[in-house]
């Protein structure tokens, strides 16, 4: 078995190159594993570098350090790859895939990847593009799309960033018109929000579908239609927290595997914090599956 470290030096506050490195040489060198550390240099390197892992044909673990975008571009270079399994060393502002395991901390400890389990999870798809958390349009992808230029500011973690980014875009607009086709009907409306769930957490903590699972072959929509900024600043802990069917007059859920979503412009779409565009927008759950590891002992469960 080989052991390959992508680490991604803009993630975070910092860079943690030079401590990972010194961490996995402790764990790794020691007990004379095949190891191999790169550091991306630019933005989708290490789809590039893992696609070029998975090419090899060697049955090879992938270790993505960095934060959940580090995580999402390995795991577009790993989807459907059958040699690679893929695992997050978390190091970024959020880090929220690793939240839907029960103990996410345990993930920090390189040690205890060594003595991992694994599953295979599903994905989310938007073009060629995947997800293997969240995906969202609307004010909440606006949000995601601009938060990165809160992120370098001191003092602000990546909930207060997200926090911050979020301010800004409600005074800027909450609601647009969508069409939305799914399960089998069509609802023409105006949204504050789509999101689609593949895991349960995003937005530094956000956990707006509780039922969601990245293992059971269903992706947990909710369609939020049009409120008032009055309305978001009773209601946005609400979605935080999860409590959506609360509130069935502005909250509709969809469990499904497909859905289209038609925009009267282009608009940006969130995958894992990473933004894609598009006007006609199919999102669906993905025929390529990821082998994803984990500690021994942890459990998807809540």
């Amino acid at each position: 078995m080989k052991h390959l470290f992508i680490i991604n030096p803009a993630a975070g506050k910092y860079d943690h190159t030079t401590e990972l490195s010194e961490r996995v040489r402790a764990v790794w060198g020691e007990r004379g594993l095949d190891y191999a550390i790169r550091s991306s240099k630019r933005p989708g390197d290490c789809t590039a570098i893992t696609r070029e892992a998975a090419a090899s044909g060697e049955e090879l673990r992938v270790y993505a350090c960095g934060g959940d975008g580090t995580l999402n571009e390995v795991v577009n270079g790993a989807a459907g790859a059958a040699n690679l399994a893929v695992t997050h060393v978390p190091c970024g502002s959020g880090n929220d895939f690793i939240k839907n395991f029960n103990e996410p901390g345990a993930f920090t400890d390189l040690a205890r990847l060594l003595d991992a389990e694994e599953k295979t999870l599903d994905l989310i798809r938007v073009g060629e593009d995947h997800s293997i958390d969240i995906c969202s349009m609307g004010i909440d992808a606006r949000i995601g799309t601009s938060i990165q230029e809160f992120k370098r500011l001191p003092l602000l973690t990546g909930h207060g960033a997200y926090n911050v980014s979020t301010l800004v875009n409600l005074i800027k607009g909450i609601h647009r018109h969508y069409v939305v086709e799914i399960e089998g009907q069509t609802i023409d409306d105006r949204f504050t929000l789509i999101c689609v769930c593949n895991g349960r957490y995003y937005g530094g903590g956000y956990k707006p579908v509780p039922e969601a699972r990245p293992d059971d072959g269903r992706l947990e929509v909710l369609l939020v239609k049009k409120v008032s900024r009055l309305q978001v600043a009773g209601l946005i802990g609400k979605y935080k927290a999860g409590r959506y069917s609360e509130f069935p007059e502005l909250f509709r859920h969809f469990s499904t595997d497909r859905l289209v979503i038609h925009c009267d412009r282009e608009e940006v779409v969130n995958l894992d914090g990473e933004a894609r565009w598009g006007k006609d927008v199919e999102i669906r759950l993905s025929d390529k599956k990821l082998r994803f590891f984990y500690p021994r002992g942890l459990s998807l469960d809540p």
